[in-house]
């Protein structure tokens, strides 16, 4: 719709309704002051202060009477017997006891010194394979001979091998074993000429 189209329509609608409004607000001016009503009286609310009293029910706590009970008897008293002594000797009652000597034990006979024993192995390393004679496929064996030092190390060894190729093998083995000394009445002495053989041979 056209601007002036609006402004046609719209400019004498808008005259109408301000008639209207003027009119209206002339009439409500020419009524004039509208009577009130009288004042009401103010609505009063009374509290009531007074605090009612409250009967609480009071539970008797006052104990029953307890009935007596009379205590129990005290036990009966056990009398104590008294052993009699016997009257006649042990001997007579038992038997004599028979007669014996005594036998003549003598300090001479018992030995209190440590049982003597023998070098004896503790701590035996397993010999290894010399890498020359395993990769030649070499075997063999080595009877050695040594000597035990009342502290328990080998000493002066020899080997007698069937191949010199395990000698400085062998000898080095047994310089880490260890023994229990030789004990001579209770005393570590020293022992000499132990024999034992060492093998080699390659696994299949």
């Amino acid at each position: 719709m056209p601007l002036i189209l609006r402004a046609i329509i719209g400019i004498p609608l808008a005259a109408v309704v301000a008639v209207i409004l003027f009119l209206l607000m002339r009439a409500l001016i020419a009524m004039g002051e509208i009577p009130l009503d009288e004042e009401r009286e103010a609505t009063k609310i009374e509290i009531n202060q007074e605090v009612e009293d409250i009967e609480v029910a009071k539970r008797d706590m006052t104990p029953d009477k307890v009935q007596q009970v009379d205590p129990p008897p005290p036990p009966p008293q056990v009398t104590k017997q008294k052993a009699q002594q016997p009257s006649e000797a042990l001997t007579n009652i038992g038997g004599q006891i028979p007669e014996f000597e005594t036998p003549d034990i003598g300090r001479g006979d018992v030995n209190f010194n440590v049982s003597d024993r023998d070098a004896q192995p503790m701590v035996r390393v397993a010999v290894t394979y010399p890498p020359r004679a395993a990769e030649r496929g070499i075997e063999g064996s080595c009877d050695m001979q040594f000597g035990v030092t009342p502290e328990g190390a080998p000493y002066n060894i020899n080997a007698n091998c069937t191949n010199s190729i395990f000698e400085r093998t062998s000898i080095r083995t047994v310089e880490q074993w260890k023994y229990a000394p030789k004990i001579v009445d209770g005393v570590a002495v020293s022992r000499s000429g132990v024999q034992t053989r060492l093998t080699y041979q390659l696994a299949d």
